[in-house]
């Protein structure tokens, strides 16, 4: 049987932004019927190889060596109007912060059918089932915003796959969703692939995603020197803290109940929810998607009104929204999203993102803010030379770290992490994951993790709630925790 002529091929292909390298000497060629993964550490230049395949490098990046054709077309030369036309009828991109590409003004079955290849035909209920969402809970008439991360990253795939596209592009397609999940959309990108000839290519820090669905696998250098998780100069803790269970709580919550959705879409996410939270240790949030996660740290931020239950910061009652909060309780409780693209200004540089809450909340000189910005950011694995930046000219696992950054700023009692190492390599996850060591030993600093990574959770966490039980248990409780996916070994932590 012949090969497929390739249906995109990027040779040698280096991208920079102004005197910045994002993308060096990058070669691979997209197969129909295939699956490419992408590999490599976070800002070895993964996404700006897959912008660079629909044509649509951040503002100010260019390419300055190599070729690029896809479908046929030089891209590097294409006019405008043909690119457009290229795009919207023969390949599809699913970005790494799908949510933020979604409006949320619209219901999820026209989100689906609006850009669909022929709408007549179009079925949303097949599409939902394909990327295993449930079809009799009334989703498609959900907005995305009564969503879970997880869930809107499948209603992104889902739009894509409406367009019927030759190529299919997916960064970090299974951020977000835990293991059952990820191994079912391993499936269906096969299955996508090889019954309706698609090229595939995706990228990825999961290597056991990789290995399920790959048929090909290229793993990108980093474009330029990576700085390390953190250094020796930027000391983050001076003073021990011992934690003991007799602390006294930080975060109470008691009879919480919650629901997501509106109208006929409004279901309960959980029920009779009770957690405490003490100084200086990390409570690990696990469970399937769509669980109420997310919704939990929302509520505990102030940014999702519970139906039911209380919350104290201290032995305070906080209010339901973070409005009605003062300024001193909404400094001391910090979420970081799991998006972190919809969450940054992009407008602003991270220097004055990460500016704005020192000014906010202490007494600094202009002198002092920068050096203090200088430490964060050395402190989540970046450079003070990030601080001239904008979003949009940053990976998404530095995003994710800038994200981190800021809510350290406000130097918070409380962290709510949604799965803030998704994003991230191992090597890159492990840093971050001991830089909140450091600040929970040292500050007293009290973490809540919603992760799906149970190896990270097994090997940082000193408790485990998981939604769908009432109320959480020590650790060593949870092992192993009850599910038909055996408990991994926790991962080794670094020195």
């Amino acid at each position: 049987m012949s090969t497929p002529a390739p249906a995109a091929r990027a040779t040698d292909l280096t991208v920079a932004l102004r005197d910045t390298p994002l993308l060096t000497g990058a070669t691979l060629t997209l197969t129909p019927g295939r699956v490419h993964a992408i590999t490599g550490p976070s800002g070895a230049g993964k996404t700006t190889l897959l912008r660079a395949l629909v044509g649509a490098l951040p503002p100010g990046a260019r390419v300055t060596d190599g070729s690029l054709a896809v479908l046929g077309h030089d891209l590097l030369t294409l006019p405008p109007g043909e690119l457009r036309r290229l795009r919207r009828h023969r390949l599809a991109f699913v970005g790494q912060d799908p949510g933020s590409g979604l409006n949320p003004r619209m219901r999820v079955g026209r989100l689906i059918t609006e850009t669909a290849a022929d709408r007549r035909t179009t079925s949303v209920a097949d599409l939902l089932r394909a990327v295993r969402l449930p079809v009799d809970e009334g989703i498609e008439r959900r907005r995305t915003t009564g969503l879970s991360g997880g869930q809107q990253r499948r209603v992104a795939l889902a739009r894509a796959l409406a367009r019927r596209p030759a190529i299919l592009l997916l960064d970090e397609p299974t951020a977000g969703l835990d293991t059952a999940l990820r191994d079912e959309i391993a499936g269906l990108l096969r299955d996508l692939a090889e019954r309706q000839g698609i090229a595939v290519a995706l990228t990825s820090h999961d290597g056991d995603f990789v290995a399920r669905c790959a048929d090909e696998v290229l793993a990108l250098a980093p474009a330029r020197p990576a700085a390390g998780p953190r250094t020796a100069a930027t000391p983050v803790a001076t003073i021990r803290v011992g934690v003991s269970t007799d602390a006294a709580p930080v975060v109470e919550v008691r009879a919480l109940d919650a629901r997501v959705g509106g109208g006929r879409a409004r279901r309960q996410v959980f029920t009779g929810l009770d957690l405490t939270v003490r100084a200086g240790t990390l409570t690990g949030i696990t469970g399937p998607s769509g669980c109420g996660k997310t919704t939990l740290l929302r509520a505990l931020a102030g940014l999702h009104r519970p139906e039911a239950g209380s919350i104290t910061l201290g032995g305070e009652p906080l209010a339901p929204s973070y409005r009605r909060r003062t300024r001193d309780q909404r400094r001391r409780v910090q979420l970081v999203p799991q998006n972190p693209l919809g969450a940054l200004n992009p407008a602003h540089t991270v220097g004055t993102t990460l500016t704005r809450p020192l000014k906010l909340h202490f007494a600094r000189t202009a002198d002092q803010r920068g050096a203090r910005v200088a430490e964060l950011l050395t402190a989540v694995g970046l450079t003070p030379a990030h601080a001239a930046r904008y979003p949009h000219e940053l990976s998404g696992g530095q995003r994710q770290r800038v994200s981190i950054a800021r809510a350290l700023a406000a130097e918070p009692d409380v962290l709510l992490c949604d799965e803030i190492t998704s994003a991230l390599d191992a090597d890159t996850a492990d840093g971050i994951m001991e830089l909140l060591r450091d600040l929970r030993d040292g500050r007293g600093l009290a973490v809540l993790l919603v992760s799906h990574d149970l190896p990270l959770v097994s090997a940082h966490a000193d408790t485990v709630l998981s939604l769908g039980r009432s109320d959480a248990a020590p650790l060593a409780d949870h092992r192993p925790v009850p599910s038909p996916v055996p408990s991994p070994a926790p991962r080794p932590v670094p020195n």
